[in-house]
């Protein structure tokens, strides 16, 4: 028996492990108290790693489909069939024939954040879908408007604020979203330890909601309407103060006009908060020494996504606590380009295409998840043919799963790279399974660009790759291969082709430590047993710290990098070089939240709701995780239940446009009169999965409520919250 270091890579707050390993088996799991970040910090789904990494449920080798059936094949084969499917479709229909479909757990991996890329590159479509239209992208667009760069995510610095506001995010369950902190509720806690201030926005009274000073029970999808009127109010009684940061913010007499008709009052009844405890928020949020607004799911997958996200950063901005210790802070991972001198960037732009049957704007070279089915089903040029899938599970995950199940299985050709067949990979005609966690190496590429402290953490594999199985970055490498007409190279040439080109743009920019080397000579000089190791090395060394893949191998607890620091402006990519406050396509959006006030929602509406021994759709097979709350109930509020003739335990017919449900009913007053609860991810009782565990406790797919119609227009997500349903009992 022996211990070896691994990072958890089952939610974005990237915990460090210490396994226990014997054999060729991982058998148990604890926290590594000596984590640079974790501190010894696990939650249930760490501790159940050695039960997801050895589930007798994941793949052990590719699927092929034969006669209408998937049938065990080798990888040549896989590789082979994919190759001959492919390449005529393309050349015959056009790069557009094929679509590729990024899901959740893709970024939890060194081969989900280096290969994508490529993939997309090499087939020339531009027909992409990802996770981030059912999740992120609001803030996204907010952040590509704000500051020109739709990666630059401002962070709240937990352990240095004075005042957190949250809306619509619960990381006691969900850990944290795009803000990667290990131990956020003993963050909380220690923020009220030293005297700070939590308030909680959330119509349900979740487990940090009960942590808060201050928890008020919006009516849901209202948010925008609250931080508008936050806003509203700063201006109204003289609070603005952006300190240093005015010097680079342009716009703010815009937002002054843009908000005018959002006041406290103007908006009580269309978010059920009274004028009085709107304006206590925005007086607190200004006095704090320092303060932080921060928001998510329930802030993002509303009808005003974007602008709820927009109006966070104007709020950190307004109270000068964007980009300062203490307020919203910009995180600097270890593999960003080194910083470039200050000054006008290239900008953000949305909409520079639309997708072919219901015209939706592109956004971040994405298009909505929504819209995906109906690509699928559509007759005539660019129709999707052929789909590419990467961990992802969109037939629970977005909107009307029937229907996007019903247009899977008209496909000509649909490869999977996922090591289980759920709801999704069922219809594909090859499936290419990666190996389980404890068999690859580990580096969080995005999770590092969002966390509250900067440090760099590397794991190598902590056993070695069963018989037959392929590495997670070799199976996309040759998929790279095979679909680009280059099938039976070496998978080794697509790093070294990305290192070739990464190599010869660096040597000619005067920031990056490569400026003026030769590109041989530096490649050369790079480490690592492996492609995807050495693109690693090449990035570290790249960036902005002077650290090498060696270094971090020097340091198997991590490193320490220091708290997050002011970056404004560098970091700036608008054309203005400056924050642009109030840009066009906010302006062009608010006259649709003004036209909402005076029209407030009636009867129910539904929230999602996150679990912590989940994680959206991709941890229901595993025993350990199955316990407590995770659960697919119907949360119900007493008052609702008795008017409606609902009982506890009881059976309830669910409506919305996109079709109904039936779900056991849990009475309780967590969730605010009005609202009922159903999670997200469930929905495991299709045929042809194999999946035995969640199979047994299916559950039903909320997103079947919803029909794709409600999106945020500016981003594309779709309304997963907020939403109304009629409710009535059943026998």
């Amino acid at each position: 028996m022996s211990t070896a270091l691994r990072i958890c890579p089952l939610c974005e707050a990237t915990c460090g492990l210490t396994l226990t390993i014997e054999g060729t088996r991982v058998t148990g799991a604890r926290g590594d108290r000596d984590d640079v970040f974790s501190q010894g910090f696990i939650c249930p789904k760490g501790a159940a790693f050695p039960e997801v990494d050895s589930d007798p449920d994941r793949l052990r080798g590719p699927l092929v489909r034969k006669d209408g059936r998937l049938q065990e094949a080798t990888w040549e084969e896989a590789f082979d069939t994919i190759a001959a499917g492919i390449r005529p479709l393309i050349e015959e229909y056009g790069p557009d024939a094929v679509g590729i479909v990024l899901g959740n757990p893709n970024v939890h991996t060194i081969a989900g954040a280096l290969y994508p890329p490529l993939l997309i590159g090499a087939l020339r479509t531009r027909n992409l879908f990802t996770a981030s239209t059912i999740d992120q992208m609001p803030k996204h667009v907010s952040s590509g408007l704000l500051f020109g760069d739709p990666f630059a995510i401002p962070v709240p610095d937990l352990d240095r604020t004075d005042h957190l506001l949250i809306l619509g995010a619960n990381p006691l369950d969900s850990n944290g979203s795009l803000c990667t902190a290990p131990d956020f509720p003993g963050r909380l806690k220690a923020l009220r330890r030293r005297g700070g201030t939590l308030t909680v926005v959330d119509p349900r009274r979740t487990r940090t909601a009960r942590l808060a000073d201050r928890h008020v029970a919006i009516r849901p999808g209202a948010d925008a309407f609250l931080l508008a009127a936050l806003v509203h109010t700063l201006f109204e009684e003289g609070l603005t103060d952006l300190g240093p940061l005015a010097a680079h913010v342009e716009g703010v007499e815009e937002v002054r006009a843009g908000v005018r008709e959002f006041s406290p009052e103007a908006v009580a009844d269309a978010c059920d908060v009274d004028a009085d405890t709107i304006r206590a928020l925005a007086r607190e949020l200004a006095a704090a020494p320092t303060a932080a607004v921060y928001g998510r799911m329930g802030s993002s997958t509303v009808e005003y996504g974007t602008l709820a996200n927009w109006l966070v950063d104007v709020l950190n901005t307004l109270t000068g606590n964007l980009d300062r210790p203490g307020g919203a802070l910009f995180p600097l991972s270890a593999t960003a380009p080194a910083p470039r001198p200050a000054g006008p960037g290239k900008g953000f732009a949305l909409g520079r295409r639309h997708s072919r049957v219901s015209h939706h704007p592109e956004v971040k070279g994405e298009l909505p998840m929504v819209a995906l089915a109906e690509e699928i089903e559509t007759p005539g040029e660019g129709r999707i043919r052929a789909l590419i899938t990467v961990a992802s599970n969109p037939v629970l995950s977005a909107p009307d799963g029937n229907r996007l199940d019903a247009a899977l299985g008209a496909l000509d050709l649909m490869v999977a790279v996922d090591p289980y067949l759920n709801e999704t990979t069922r219809h594909a005609h090859v499936v290419l399974p990666p190996p389980p966690p404890s068999q690859s190496a580990h580096f969080d590429f995005a999770f590092n660009a969002l966390a509250v402290r900067n440090q760099a953490r590397f794991t190598p594999a902590v056993v070695p790759l069963d018989d037959g199985r392929m590495d997670e970055c070799e199976i996309h490498a040759r998929l790279i291969l095979a679909v680009s007409g280059m099938h039976g190279a070496p998978p080794s040439a697509v790093d070294q082709l990305a290192i070739d080109t990464t190599l010869a743009k660096a040597v000619t920019q005067e920031h990056s430590p490569a400026y003026g080397a030769d590109p041989r000579e530096f490649a050369a000089r790079l480490t690592g047993t492996s492609g995807p190791e050495r693109r690693l090395d090449l990035m570290l060394r790249l960036g902005p710290y002077d650290l090498s893949l060696d270094d971090l191998r020097r340091a198997p607890h991590g490193t320490d990098l220091g708290p997050l620091e002011p970056r404004v402006p560098q970091l700036l990519r608008t054309r203005s070089g400056r924050i642009e406050l109030f840009p066009a396509p906010i302006a062009a959006d608010l006259p649709r939240l003004r036209a909402a006030l005076g029209a407030p929602p009636t009867g129910l509406v539904l929230v999602g709701r996150r679990h912590l021994r989940s994680n959206n759709s991709w941890l229901h097979n595993t025993p350990a995780l199955g316990g407590g709350t995770n659960r697919c109930t119907l949360q119900v509020h007493p008052d609702d239940a008795a008017r409606l003739r609902l009982a506890d335990g009881g059976l309830a017919r669910i409506k919305s446009e996109g079709g109904e449900l039936e779900v056991p009913v849990e009475v309780t007053d967590g969730v605010r009169p009005g609202v009922v609860s159903l999670p997200h991810g469930w929905g495991h009782d299709r045929p042809g999965t194999r999946l035995s565990v969640a199979s047994e406790r299916p559950g039903v797919n909320v997103n079947q409520l919803l029909d794709g119609s409600r999106i945020d227009p500016l981003s594309g997500t779709a309304v997963l919250n907020g939403f109304p349903v009629e409710v009535s009992p059943l026998p």
